[in-house]
């Protein structure tokens, strides 16, 4: 009853003090002299102070009337402005926007300095993605955009990394950021990783196999591998593109689950490909890759790498053929011989990048792209394993934050990078 009381008696209330004082004007046109309207309004200037001698509302049918009519006048009136109301911003006509100030932002700086992302000179954001007020938490992802020798490696890059509060993976076209920065990074224990495609012969060891444990990353991982390796051009008949992933995922899972540890990277992928021999005149014909599948289906016939294998047995000698083709050119760049030293085995360890303080440099010509997709693949892999790591086994948060950083990322077919290099890593070290 209260609600209701609320809802219907409580808003009309003012409209009962119209209606009395319209009756008071109703009373004291009533008791006026005279008998037509003018005369009895001139009267009312000498009724009007008699009229409000009392509190009650006159009950004469004039009185009455009057204060009815008076009412829903002003009801009406009332209710046609709110139908008709429009918000008005009073000298806001050209907009509100002005140049913060400190205490704009200083709910978004951490007071301890190392723990921000350094945005200018003097406004800074805290790398607490989860501060005590939530509706101060920012996201901080940065795009710095400015034309070469604008000042995105000095004023931005080098900055953030002088903060040394993160891991870091970077990328740098010019290649100045290593040798400024490098020194520094492992004198405050950070474990220094720089991966070189420009000369192979300068970088530390990468096994993308490494990182496969299930059959879930084998499909990923292939998935990566053919996504970083299509270049620029339009892929063809996608046919092709699922039967080389048939056959891919075959072997990889093959090298993985069952081959010795030291066999376990691209260069036996490549091997297993090119002793794939294929003979379109006879459908029997068993290569030595075709005797290694039926003895693992005779010891395991539901094994993952077998049950790919059949599918991709279900092709005829020339399409088998044209598949291996297709293959054969996709991995042809791992065929090179400093190529195959650099991926024989594992040091950059992506998926422990956010355990501890690490910085990952990549090294990559921005003349020459050939070697691009070997970055991309890295960066691929790594966005996976870190989530998974995060949610697998810290409980959806790493113990230390990563960020990715240069001038460009790389991106499938598309990267840019450095020339130059720190020259006190070489092959095999570890900072």
């Amino acid at each position: 009853m209260s609600d209701k009381i609320r809802k219907y008696v409580l808003p009309n209330l003012p409209y009962l003090f119209v209606f009395w004082f319209f009756s008071k004007i109703g009373t004291a046109y009533r008791i006026a002299p005279g008998t037509d309207f003018g005369t009895k309004l001139m009267g009312m200037l000498d009724t009007f102070p008699k009229a409000f001698e009392t509190y009650w509302p006159g009950l004469g049918g004039i009185d009455l009337l009057v204060g009815l009519a008076g009412a829903a006048g002003v009801y009406l009136l009332i209710q046609s402005k709110i139908r008709q109301a429009k918000k008005f911003r009073r000298d806001a006509e050209y907009g509100t926007a002005r140049f913060g100030t400190k205490e704009d932002i200083k709910p978004f700086v951490d007071p301890k300095f190392q723990n921000n992302v350094i945005l200018t000179g003097t406004e800074f954001l805290t790398m607490n993605t989860r501060p005590k007020i939530p509706a101060n938490a920012r996201n901080l992802n940065a795009c710095v955009i400015g034309s070469s020798g604008s000042g995105k490696t000095r004023f931005w890059l080098t900055p953030q990394l002088l903060q040394a509060h993160s891991s870091y993976v970077v990328v740098d076209p010019k290649g100045g950021t290593l040798d400024q920065c490098g020194r520094f990074l492992q004198r405050e224990k950070y474990r220094v990783r720089v991966f070189n495609s420009i000369d192979f012969s300068k970088s530390m060891h990468y096994n993308p196999l490494a990182y496969i444990k299930t059959e879930s990353d084998v499909l990923k991982f292939v998935t990566a591998l053919i996504a970083n390796t299509k270049g620029d051009g339009k892929e063809g008949d996608e046919f092709w593109t699922k039967a080389e992933t048939l056959l891919y995922c075959a072997l990889v899972a093959y090298i993985v689950f069952e081959g010795p540890e030291e066999e376990r990277n691209m260069n036996t992928l490549v091997e297993m490909i090119n002793s794939m021999e294929v003979r379109e005149d006879d459908e029997t014909f068993k290569n030595a890759v075709d005797y290694m599948f039926d003895g693992l289906e005779r010891r395991s016939p539901q094994h993952f790498a077998v049950r790919q294998y059949k599918k991709y047995k279900l092709a005829s000698g020339k399409t088998a053929k044209s598949i291996l083709i297709s293959c054969g050119a996709r991995l042809a760049p791992f065929d090179i011989p400093q190529l195959r030293e650099i991926m024989s085995y594992d040091e950059l360890e992506l998926d422990k990048l956010g355990d501890e303080k690490s910085a990952l440099f990549f090294l990559i010509s921005d003349t020459d792209t050939t070697y691009n997709f070997l970055v991309a693949l890295a960066f691929s892999q790594m966005f996976n394993l870190l989530c998974e790591r995060a949610d697998n086994t810290y409980g959806g948060r790493l113990p230390t934050m990563c960020g990715c950083c240069g001038t460009r990322l790389p991106t499938p077919g598309r990267c840019r990078g450095w020339k130059r290099l720190w020259p006190s890593f070489a092959p095999g070290r570890s900072a």
